[in-house]
């Protein structure tokens, strides 16, 4: 199902022993555009540190109840590599937080954002790393970062003939947490009025000028089919956002 990226912020995270804290933002990667950890608000008990959850390790999650069970106990979150609260999550940070958890990377693969399986929780069950992953990549690969949702949310929207609006919000499959849509606040422009982008079709992001391009126009943007945040996307409006740029489904490669 398609799910509002930013109704899961706030929820309680609980570890096999209790509490660990609160979903405070998600930090993804910019080629499959997948959330790979979301960040725990946990300075209840743990203050100053920067904690992962990633969705390899999610058991269920309650949307009535706003909670994500998750399979760690708090002595596990502890072991994970320190990082400060403020840092960014490269790949060499990853490789080390992996390997305290016995976990397999996600990368090292071309076969999807999963490595090869659909969902993350079934990445676990296929065993270590291939030795390509586990080796030391370039210089260059291990400074790659993953990028916060909360950073990018309120970014520019600049299309080929000038700005359109900034990001608000995404839209994620809440299985395989891929990030499927940008929600794009037009309200400079049309008031009220939000639209949908998906990732495959944005050029570039520049961070330093908070900055997303596309190379679609701002009249195609401001036509496109509204989107209304009170009702869920469903395939019928995908197929009819889809329909209207001319680009094809990701449900049907």
């Amino acid at each position: 199902m398609l799910r509002m990226l930013n109704e899961v912020a706030g929820y309680r995270l609980e570890a096999e022993d209790g509490a660990l804290g609160a979903v405070k933002d998600f930090l993804f990667d910019e080629e499959f555009w997948t959330v790979r950890h979301m960040v725990a608000d946990t300075r209840k008990w743990l203050p100053g540190r920067k904690v992962l959850v990633s969705p390899m390790s999610i058991n269920a999650v309650d949307w009535t109840s706003r909670k994500v069970d998750v399979v760690m106990t708090k002595e596990d979150v502890q072991k994970a590599p320190e990082l400060d609260e403020d840092a960014p999550v490269s790949r060499e940070y990853e490789r080390r937080w992996y390997d305290a958890y016995g976990m397999p990377y996600y990368w090292g693969t071309p076969a999807g954002a999963w490595g090869g399986v659909m969902f993350p929780a079934d990445l676990v069950g296929a065993g270590q790393p291939p030795e390509a992953a586990k080796e030391k990549e370039d210089p260059e690969e291990d400074r790659r970062v993953l990028r916060s949702a909360a950073e990018v949310a309120g970014y520019h929207i600049q299309t080929g003939d000038g700005e359109i609006g900034h990001v608000d919000d995404y839209i994620f499959d809440d299985e395989t947490w891929t990030i499927r849509y940008l929600v794009v606040d037009t309200r400079n422009w049309l008031p009220g009025r939000n639209v949908l982008l998906a990732p495959g079709w944005l050029d570039s992001i520049y961070w330093a000028d908070r900055d997303v391009t596309t190379s679609l126009s701002r009249e195609a943007v401001q036509r496109a089919p509204e989107f209304d945040p009170s009702v869920p996307v469903n395939r019928e409006y995908e197929q009819r956002l889809y329909d209207y740029y001319g680009r094809p489904v990701y449900w049907n490669p």
